[in-house]
């Protein structure tokens, strides 16, 4: 299977984020992508608060058209190019349950749409951003913005255990060890590290995660300066089970690919069997 970890540099416009996603989106069609990755809020990343005035509702598989416009874009995006989307994060209003959120906060959600544009998996973030960076915006707290979801997911993609996770979460190594072992060989991490914070650690982060749980890791980044307070890191990658980066775009707008192989996941953990050896829970 192609993948494909698509990096944006969002801005607080809708119509355009979406409009630069489409055409990446083809791109990484047109070069053979069967799994595409977008990035961490990359239809609303500035300039949108409350979240809950662009949120929406969950829906079970294809939104009706026009009600939603986010998963819309990802459901007919999906079908248009015969792939499977993961979409970044969006802002939802209800759980999976289908409950309202009430307090004015939405979820942080990475939906999944497979080729016929039918939803298939979602994940609401766990993680959430809550601290000080030494950088133009000093401080992050998307508690107050965003309601944590407690519930992990794993997907089948063309015979490919996904799992998902988002930004923040790639700190907090449980997380993966939990995906691995609802069968996860492939991760994927959207996400909207800051530029402080992913040059110190971004890199490292997604090569452990990839070399401890023996599976490939797809981050798909926002890359660039966004506004006068908010900037970046990028260098949105593909990293293989053993931690080599497939492919890598440092910054501005772009498209790591490579193709996966299950049978190196396999061989990887059949030669170093730490699943098996793991002494401490």
């Amino acid at each position: 299977m192609r993948v494909a970890a698509i990096q944006m540099v969002s801005t607080p416009t809708i119509e355009q984020n979406l409009f630069a996603a489409a055409r990446l989106i083809s791109q990484a069609a047109e070069k053979g992508a069967e799994l595409i990755v977008l990035p961490e809020v990359f239809a609303t990343l500035e300039g949108l608060s409350p979240l809950a005035e662009v949120g929406e509702i969950a829906h079970p598989a294809i939104p009706s058209l026009g009600a939603t416009p986010l998963q819309d874009f990802l459901a007919s995006q999906a079908a248009k190019h015969a792939l499977v989307i993961v979409g970044g994060t969006i802002p939802l209003l209800s759980r999976a349950d289908g409950s309202l959120i009430e307090d004015g906060r939405v979820r942080a959600s990475s939906l999944v749409f497979n080729a016929q544009g039918e939803r298939v998996a979602r994940y609401d973030k766990v993680h959430l951003f809550d601290v000080q960076v030494s950088d133009a915006q000093a401080q992050y707290s998307e508690s107050l913005s965003y309601e944590a979801g407690s519930e992990l997911a794993c997907v089948e993609v063309e015979g490919c255990q996904v799992g998902l996770s988002v930004c923040y979460d790639l700190r907090f190594g449980e997380l993966y060890r939990q995906l691995v072992t609802l069968g996860a060989q492939l991760i994927t991490v959207p996400a909207a590290f800051t530029a402080v914070t992913g040059a110190a650690h971004w890199e490292p982060l997604l090569r452990a995660r990839a070399i401890e749980n023996q599976c490939y890791i797809v981050a798909a980044a926002q890359g660039g300066k966004h506004s006068e307070t908010r900037e970046t890191w990028g260098h949105s990658m593909i990293i293989d089970p053993w931690g080599v980066v497939l492919d890598c775009v440092n910054t501005g707008e772009g498209i790591a690919i490579a193709d996966i192989d299950l049978a190196r996941i396999d061989d990887i953990r059949l030669r170093m069997p730490i699943a098996q050896q793991r002494r401490l829970i």
